[in-house]
């Protein structure tokens, strides 16, 4: 017979989430870490400082490594939190089983902690929904957080239709990425442009648009010249709007591949968009989301500003330039290091392994270890904007208050004849 698994009360709770040696782990929902409240509870978000991992990842062969990245090895002391007490009693008989040992269990969330701790949520987790939303909204529903009835949901492609045409959530329109940018800058199009697309997709500047993508990356080859956008993709398009003046963007955390694994069903039914008369308001209306050439080297010199380059270490250094299009390598000098992940199309450091973005205290952390901080002006840029984007995204729905892409990117600035070039490791 097992051991029985050892419970905390409320107080002993509170004690060890301020012990920095002793370590909390939520395994609810990543949707209900982030601040949604999938159980009526009345406040939402998670234990202050608590590491996510969803008792639902557990099905998955390769969930251990998320330990190793969330620096839990078995020796270390946690407490296991959930929605439930056999939900939690499962993670810990998992971690048992793994050789953790002083592990116990705290199960009066609902109860005792969600209705008057303290919590931490992502300010603006209202726009990364979860699967169940999305389900909500397709079936006439009124999910929470809803701020009206003009909803529009788009399935993000690159410049591939068929993506669209394999499988798409019921209800979605296809949004090529090459629509919002032009295909010989890969960098934002026209205000004009802009205002145009927006208005043949059916989104005035108060519609709630609603993006995902399916998640596979962009190749570049004779035989496949465009692949699907995937999540980057979707990113993409929600920094652009979000520029343009759409003002409630929201992202499908974990695309098409989270409703798929949740069990929803998708469809190969085109759907036409509708299109509007009137965007209804000047665009851009946020022009400081993206940033010219003269304005990213004046944030070089800010003191108060940092240009962010979410690029791969070899890209950073100037081993590769990343892409086919792009001869020159290196970097802009006294840009900082955002590393994205092993290369131009991944952005594996910003997501979690069932594609879902990486839970944002990790993200944070990581940008603050390289100086990289809220109170700062923060311009991230890449090749050409997308991965960029996504960790503009990410700042976004932090709700960091100062942010941007440098939308030229490498692209831009490697082919300029003025703009100075670094390689090597910086000192």
């Amino acid at each position: 017979m097992a051991d029985p698994i050892p419970t905390v009360s409320t107080d002993t709770f509170a004690t060890q989430v301020d012990d920095p040696d002793h370590e909390i782990l939520d395994v609810r929902p990543i949707a209900a870490y982030n601040g949604w409240s999938l159980r009526d509870e009345p406040r939402g978000g998670h234990v202050p400082g608590a590491k996510s991992l969803p008792l639902q990842w557990t099905q998955y062969m390769d969930w251990v490594e998320v330990l190793d990245e969330k620096d839990l090895p078995p020796e270390t002391p946690l407490t296991v939190y959930g929605y439930t007490a056999d939900d939690a009693a499962a993670m810990v008989d998992k971690l048992r089983r793994l050789g953790f040992e002083a592990v116990g269990a705290y199960n009066k969330f609902l109860t005792d902690w969600a209705p008057e701790r303290s919590l931490q949520r992502m300010e603006r987790y209202r726009q990364l929904v979860y699967p169940a939303w999305v389900d909500a909204l397709r079936a006439g529903d009124e999910p929470p957080g809803l701020r009206g009835d003009d909803v529009v949901l788009c399935h993000a492609h690159f410049d591939h239709r068929a993506d669209y045409e394999d499988g798409h959530i019921p209800g979605a329109i296809p949004l090529n990425t090459n629509d919002l940018e032009s295909p010989e800058t890969w960098n934002r199009r026209s205000a004009a442009e802009l205002k145009a697309t927006l208005e043949e997709h059916g989104i005035r500047h108060d519609t709630t648009v609603v993006l995902y993508g399916r998640f596979s990356y962009p190749t570049y080859d004779q035989e496949h010249p465009a692949q699907s956008a995937g999540h980057l993709g979707a990113m993409r398009c929600a920094a652009l709007m979000l520029y343009a003046g759409v003002e409630d963007v929201k992202i499908l955390n974990g695309g098409l591949n989270v409703w798929e694994s949740a069990g929803y069903e998708v469809s190969t039914d085109d759907v036409e968009p509708e299109p509007v008369d009137a965007f209804g308001a000047e665009v851009p209306a946020h022009p400081e989301y993206m940033l010219s050439l003269d304005e990213a080297k004046a944030l070089l010199q800010a003191d108060d500003g940092d240009l962010v380059s979410v690029r791969s270490w070899a890209e950073f250094i100037g081993e590769r330039s990343g892409y086919h299009y792009i001869d020159a390598t290196g970097r802009i000098p006294g840009a900082v290091f955002g590393n994205c992940g092993s290369d131009a199309y991944h952005m594996e450091n910003y997501r979690n392994f069932d594609y879902t973005t990486r839970e944002f205290p990790e993200i944070a952390e990581t940008w603050a270890e390289m100086g990289i901080t809220p109170n700062k002006h923060i311009a991230f840029y890449c090749g050409t904007g997308w991965r960029g984007s996504e960790a503009f995204m990410n700042a976004y729905l932090m709700g960091w208050p100062n942010v941007a892409v440098y939308d030229g990117g490498w692209y831009e600035w490697s082919s300029h004849p003025e703009t100075e070039i670094a390689t090597g490791a910086p000192e």
